[in-house]
């Protein structure tokens, strides 16, 4: 109860605000690798045992890495229940399109070796770069509608409206960002089949890395020039009261041209974020130039976090605004579970967070070591 007390209610949700945050960057940089790598599979694999060198490089971790989605769903739930209602009923068929590829990648991991005929096999293959393109694409999609806000209104009992739908999310900003997420995690895919594979399977992965790594570094240096000119932030104009209810009504607030960069004003440290997503791409860059494979990973998991980052860097204390009535957007100070649910929920990730880090480390270095031709050719129980 003393922790309690002393964890007050701004505290919590600005410490819930960041845990979101971290597992954000957490799903993108470890299952980011290996929609990557499906992304990667009909073009850096050309034969049949050069393609199952890199779905085996994936195939004992990509379900582990998709427990982060799971515990960011959760926590979205039940740390910020306004915004999971607005988010996932808003973006109900874009988020079931990404089920619909998340679904499909077990299923083509599983049947892909279940029959010798190479057109068979060549199908799950572009099954598989589709379960790692969609996810990709979507997910960037919806950053940069978010960045936009996303056409929902409150009523005065807190029930929600949606008046968007599934192809206005389709606007040139949120294509650019969709575009961002699909380099950056190829360029992420590209530094782990080096690190993972050999032989030719790594050199064309390295090749197509360099360009996804460059693609990323402009593709996201051109969103950012477009958020600075021709994307209106939103200000919160009302006295804001951290220890308010969360009611989203309470408050007023206004588009504004250049909100998203008054934090990198206010607050310089911020900046960090930005710039190490175009560090981390730059870094990556070089590494898989140099066919340096521990640089070139860490360099695009540096990257990624960046760039995730630098959206909540950006759009601080905002977590989704709404283009139709910037008062119902929503705010980390006025969007939260109440203050005893966000204390609990946080005494059980303390105990149970560094359990998930400890077990996924453990299996990493376990799993350390490249992917060899011959062991996947010889063996016929195990390797996918």
């Amino acid at each position: 109860m003393i922790l309690h007390q002393l964890l007050n209610y701004d505290t919590l949700r600005l410490i819930w605000w960041a845990l979101i945050g971290v597992l954000l960057v957490a799903f993108a940089v470890t299952d980011g690798f290996d929609l990557g790598a499906g992304m990667l599979l009909p073009f850096a694999g050309r034969t049949d045992i050069e393609r199952r060198v890199i779905i085996n490089s994936v195939g004992p971790v990509w379900e582990g890495n998709q427990v982060w989605l799971i515990l960011g769903g959760g926590a979205i739930f039940a740390a910020w229940p306004q915004l999971y209602a607005v988010s996932f009923s808003g973006f109900y068929l874009a988020m079931f399109v990404i089920l619909t590829a998340l679904i499909l990648r077990p299923v083509a991991f599983k049947f892909r070796s279940k029959r010798e005929d190479p057109a068979w096999r060549a199908r799950w293959d572009w099954v598989l770069f589709f379960c790692g393109f969609v996810p990709a694409l979507i997910s960037g999609v919806a950053v940069g509608n978010v960045l936009q806000g996303v056409p929902f209104r409150l009523a005065g009992d807190m029930h929600i409206f949606y008046d968007g739908s599934f192809f206005g999310l389709l606007n040139p900003f949120a294509v650019l960002c969709g575009l961002v997420s699909v380099a950056m995690l190829v360029m992420h895919g590209s530094g782990w089949l080096l690190l993972k594979a050999g032989g030719a399977v790594a050199e064309r992965a390295r090749r197509y890395g360099l360009i996804a790594a460059l693609a990323t570094i402009v593709l996201y240096a051109c969103a950012g020039v477009w958020l600075w000119a021709g994307v209106q932030g939103y200000a919160i104009t009302s006295v804001v009261d951290p220890l308010g209810p969360s009611n989203p009504l309470l408050k007023t607030a206004v588009v504004r041209a250049g909100a998203w960069f008054v934090n990198y004003r206010t607050h310089a440290w911020t900046i960090a974020a930005p710039a190490g997503g175009l560090l981390g791409a730059f870094g990556a860059l070089v590494g898989l130039w140099f066919r340096r494979e521990i640089m070139a990973l860490l360099c695009s998991a540096l990257g990624i976090a960046g760039i995730v980052l630098s959206v909540g860097a950006s759009m601080f204390p905002f977590i989704l605004p709404s283009s139709i009535d910037p008062r119902a957007s929503l705010t980390v100070w006025d969007a939260s579970s109440s203050h005893l649910t966000l204390f609990i929920m946080l005494a059980v990730t303390c105990f149970f967070l560094p359990i998930i880090v400890a077990y996924t480390s453990w299996v990493y270095k376990v799993l350390w070591g490249k992917v060899d031709e011959n062991a996947i050719r010889n063996e016929t129980t195990h390797a996918y």
